[in-house]
């Protein structure tokens, strides 16, 4: 297999399997990110993730057929606030379930599995009556088009740039909020102990729903990146749930590094097997190896530590 290519080509190819590895890192993290938060710091098990992830899609795409049939002048800027709405009408609905339904299933995570596995074919099918069985696809600004030329065999897509810089940005924003702000030490404080939590004047309540919208919100953001990667159906969100939560598995659900590494780490894997074999392949040969580690490590790459 290595034989068909000089040594030159195969460091080209690595250098450029490598690239779209970090772009599939970056959106393995911004999902991951979000559901580490639901998952990890409240114990549900949210399948309707994705579909989160799609409502920010739709709503960016939507945000740029506003912009390209009525403000073309200000098209190059619709992206930045195309994000912050995806945030909150993916926020605003996570909210929405928590308060509804979630708030009901605490401490009883196969029915928040089941439950929300439901909302997921509730939303794929209001998707599919709103916005139509078709998918569609975002017309991007002209300043995210194109490539830079590293040498003459290495190129890399300007808009993937984009995304790994603002996966950075969400990346440490969320960091800070989680352990350096009083919010995120309620959080924790509330994760660790919801009882003594509540009896020092936490609103706990108001703490899982704020934690749950969060989680959602960022799913949001995911979304308007993966139009960038991919087109959107109404049920493109489930191709990447599996990843998300073997992501978030895999790294240590409680553990935000353990996120951030278990995505390189299944992003680079899979992106080098599928140049040089089937797509299904790799992700059999990925799942395979996480399985194996999961088996000598079950805990995950990454374990908080806690006081008994």
């Amino acid at each position: 297999m290595f034989a068909d290519y000089s040594l030159a080509e195969l460091g080209s190819i690595f250098v450029m399997q490598g690239f779209a590895g970090l772009i599939l890192f970056s959106v393995f993290v911004l999902m991951a990110l979000g559901l580490a938060i639901i998952f990890g710091q409240m114990g549900v098990i949210n399948m309707a993730h994705g579909e989160f992830m799609i409502l920010g899609a739709y709503v960016t795409y939507f945000t740029s057929q506003f912009f390209l049939n009525y403000l073309p002048g200000l098209f190059g800027a619709y992206f930045f606030l195309a994000m912050v709405l995806a945030f909150l009408a993916a926020g605003a609905l996570g909210m929405a379930v928590e308060w509804l339904m979630i708030r009901r299933l605490y401490k009883r995570p196969l029915d928040t599995l089941l439950a929300t596995w439901g909302l997921s074919l509730i939303l794929q099918q209001v998707y599919r009556s709103v916005f139509g069985p078709r998918e569609v696809g975002v017309e991007l600004p002209n300043w995210m088009m194109g490539s830079i030329s590293l040498t003459d065999s290495i190129e890399v897509q300007i808009n993937g740039l984009f995304v790994m810089g603002l996966t950075i940005a969400i990346t440490v924003a969320v960091a800070l909020l989680m352990y350096k702000s009083a919010w995120g030490k309620q959080v924790r404080a509330v994760v660790q102990n919801r009882v003594m939590a509540g009896a020092v004047g936490i609103n706990t309540e108001k703490i899982d729903r704020y934690t749950f919208g969060l989680g959602c919100g960022i799913a949001g953001v995911a979304g308007s990146a993966f139009t960038m990667i991919g087109s959107t159906g109404p049920t493109s969100g489930q191709l990447y749930i599996v990843d998300t939560f073997l992501v978030v598995v895999f790294g240590g659900a409680q553990s935000l590094l353990g996120t951030i590494a278990s995505a390189f780490t299944i992003s680079q894997a899979q992106s080098t097997m599928e140049f040089f074999l089937s797509g299904s392949m790799a992700k059999v040969l990925t799942l395979l190896g996480v399985v194996i580690i999961l088996m000598l490590r079950p805990q995950g790459l990454f374990v908080i530590k806690v006081r008994r």
